[in-house]
């Protein structure tokens, strides 16, 4: 028999003669949700408090989690009204940070972000058109999260 769920993100399918198949689709939808251009609220260690305007909100469980959290380091939590779903992370995926307008990236078991480049200054020949330039593509890798601000 084939298993049940989806291999990445272990979305729940529906089986043959399911009864209540409305909770596994409705299940499967609300991690859809979630993980669809993928935007977490920040990087916490244990669980925000939360209420009904917070469904559907995501963090990343950082540090050493504790409470509902413990033992999830990395994992990505969504709150759906009443209770906490988590995903494993898998390598490559990517997600917007709102707390830090930062892109970061799921590399090698851990969440990276893009380093802060500076501005080029001083040097022997001053050229403004070739500063202009450099900094006009940094500020638009700064614009699309690449860099930070």
């Amino acid at each position: 028999m084939p298993a049940l769920e989806t291999g990445r993100y272990r979305l729940p399918l529906l089986a043959v003669s399911q009864a209540q198949k409305e909770i596994t689709h409705n299940e499967a939808l609300v991690m859809i949700d979630a993980l669809l251009h993928m935007a977490v609220e920040a990087a916490l260690p244990a669980p925000p408090a939360v209420n009904d305007d917070d469904i559907g909100k995501c963090w990343i469980i950082s540090g050493v989690p504790t409470g509902v959290w413990a033992n999830k380091a990395g994992q990505i939590a969504y709150w759906i009204g009443g209770s906490w779903r988590f995903v494993v992370p898998h390598e490559g995926m990517r997600l917007w940070n709102r707390y830090t307008r930062r892109h970061s990236l799921y590399i090698s078991g851990q969440w990276t972000t893009a380093p802060s480049v500076p501005n080029p200054t001083a040097g022997a020949v001053v050229d403004s058109e070739a500063r202009a330039a450099l900094a006009a593509i940094l500020n638009y890798f700064r614009l699309i999260g690449i860099l930070a601000t």
